[in-house]
């Protein structure tokens, strides 16, 4: 550690398994790093040196602890890099969090927007807050695609209607994107020069979903073996990417080696290599970014 320098804090969600794991390491090997993670349950393994701090997602009490014990643990210093990376896959209509909400839209969507909310007080001026969202926020099946804002039904989703099985998954990571150009058009953000980057991975191999039956495991493994390789053909976006390629890009757009130009915010992987699009035309609506950041806020229970 250099002294002279003072240490960057790293706080990460999502960093044991998968693409986040391989993001850790490569954040843990710079210098003068300090990085703290939330993870759920016991026996989670992370590099040494890393303060791992109990976390669990479907749980927006847990969200509250967990932020408090990172402010805690910072004392006076100020997080330089927030990383909202975990999600789930998808979930049926009968997986609730623990506050009564659909499995997938929590941990995706309102857990990741409670925490930033929660932890931006804390965040350093020219730091960085990354929210992964994907490629399917804007998906090339209409049949799963958003339709528009449908907040009832992501929040309390019933059998077949659009907060269930991969629908819910391209839902909750559509409200990633906007939540992630909301947070860029704050004062407060811009004041302090905070930036705001939402994060497409892209199609990563071997990630298997957090609670996912056999019957969703085996769904998304045919998906990225057949369907999406046809698909890649035509939409180069859904070219399948290795978990650890895209954890490491996660990890360069985090540290900032990989950065947006001025005036966009969204980093997507299209046959591994960092683009710059548009999000969807949904996404970008202010009146929907607006109604979704208010309903969010009473979901979640803050102002």
């Amino acid at each position: 550690m250099d002294p002279a320098r003072p240490q960057r804090v790293v706080v990460m969600t999502g960093a044991t398994s998968g693409l986040g794991a391989h993001a850790l390491a490569q954040i843990v090997a710079q210098s003068n790093t300090r990085v703290l993670i939330g993870a759920r349950g016991s026996g989670r393994t992370a590099p040494e040196g890393v303060r791992v701090l109990p976390l669990d997602l479907a749980s927006l009490a847990s969200v509250r602890e967990f932020a408090e014990a990172v402010t805690r643990e910072i004392g006076d210093d100020r997080i330089n890099i927030l990383v909202l990376n975990a999600g789930v896959h998808g979930s049926d209509a009968k997986q609730r969090s623990a506050d009564g909400y659909g499995l997938t839209f929590a941990v995706n969507h309102l857990a990741h927007y409670l925490l930033a909310r929660l932890l931006l007080p804390h965040m350093a001026e020219h730091s960085r807050m990354v929210i992964t969202s994907s490629n399917m926020h804007d998906p090339p099946f209409s049949r799963i695609a958003p339709k528009g804002l449908d907040l009832k039904e992501w929040a309390h989703p019933t059998p077949n209607g659009s907060g269930a099985g991969i629908r819910s998954y391209t839902a909750s990571k559509l409200c990633n994107m906007m939540t992630a150009l909301s947070f860029a058009e704050l004062d407060e953000v811009k004041t302090r020069k905070i930036h705001v980057v939402a994060f497409n991975p892209g199609l990563t191999g071997g990630v298997a979903g957090r609670d996912a039956s056999a019957l969703q495991r085996a769904f998304v493994r045919a998906l990225t073996r057949t369907v999406f390789p046809l698909i890649g053909l035509f939409r180069p976006e859904f070219v399948m990417n290795t978990p650890e390629h895209s954890g490491n890009m996660l990890a360069n757009v985090a540290l900032g080696a990989i950065s947006p130009p001025p005036g966009r915010i969204y980093v997507s992987l299209v046959k591994g290599e960092p683009t710059f699009p548009d999000p969807s035309e949904l996404a970008r609506s202010k009146d929907a970014q607006d109604r979704l950041w208010r309903e969010s806020a009473a979901m979640v229970g803050i102002q």
